[in-house]
């Protein structure tokens, strides 16, 4: 990942398996989130139910519905997530149709990673507005994401790439209750669930971390679902 970079969502919508865990396993080198979809119909479920940061298309997808009419829908529900289509049409025409329906760049198969890796990083950048956050805060609890330290409190925190990571995750989607399956797709590049508490076991790691340097819990635990990263409601204090 380009250290100038944050880490960013991206739905892949591949039907070919080799061809989608190359651009997964180069994105996520990159230190992307990447989920793949290889129809139509749970693209489109996922492609409209869930926030993204890039959507990486297929034009041709099996099952009844294409990469143009999955455009569409999302265009036509007024989200405007970036998505850059792909397709063996290579034609002038077809990529005008791709264009026309809603898509923010058009790349030809065969290509070469490099260039879509730069295409992807120019729409995720074109899209975030004002200049891209690198420190992020909830309460006092802060994250530099550029020089990859983390502090509470002002006291910094020991933590290893996978804590960090973990902690990345929870911050950039504070307020918000994340799942184990979503943890697992983020942090660990899992595509489905292991069946294991590796989870459970870093958020307790992590939460002695952020707890022994002072201040209420942040991390809270929704059962039966997942974790939130939250700042303490006021008043609120240390056990």
């Amino acid at each position: 990942m380009s250290d100038t970079a944050l880490p960013w969502r991206c739905l892949l919508v591949e039907d070919d398996a080799s061809n989608a865990r190359y651009i997964a396993d180069g994105l996520r080198a990159m230190g992307h989130t990447v989920a793949i979809s290889r129809d139509g119909a749970e693209a489109l479920a996922r492609a409209t139910g869930e926030a993204w940061d890039l959507v990486i298309l297929d034009r041709m997808l099996p099952n009844g519905i294409d990469g143009l009419a999955i455009l569409s829908t999302l265009r036509g529900l007024g989200l405007r997530t970036p998505v850059l289509v792909l397709s063996a049409l290579s034609a002038l025409d077809e990529r005008v149709r791709g264009l026309k329906a809603g898509g923010d760049d058009y790349l030809a198969k065969p290509f070469a990673f490099s260039e879509l890796a730069a295409r992807a990083e120019a729409l995720v950048r074109r899209t975030r507005a004002g200049p891209e956050q690198r420190v992020l805060q909830v309460a006092d609890l802060r994250l530099d994401l550029g020089a990859r330290k983390a502090e509470r409190g002002g006291r910094p925190l020991a933590l290893q790439p996978r804590e960090f990571r973990l902690l990345t995750c929870l911050m950039l989607n504070a307020g918000q209750v994340m799942t184990r399956t979503m943890l697992l797709e983020a942090v660990w590049d899992y595509q489905f669930d292991p069946q294991t508490n590796v989870i459970d076991v870093q958020i307790s790691r992590l939460r002695t971390k952020l707890d022994g340097a002072g201040g209420p819990p942040l991390i809270h635990t929704e059962r039966g679902v997942g974790y939130r990263l939250a700042a303490p409601e006021p008043g609120e204090s240390s056990a």
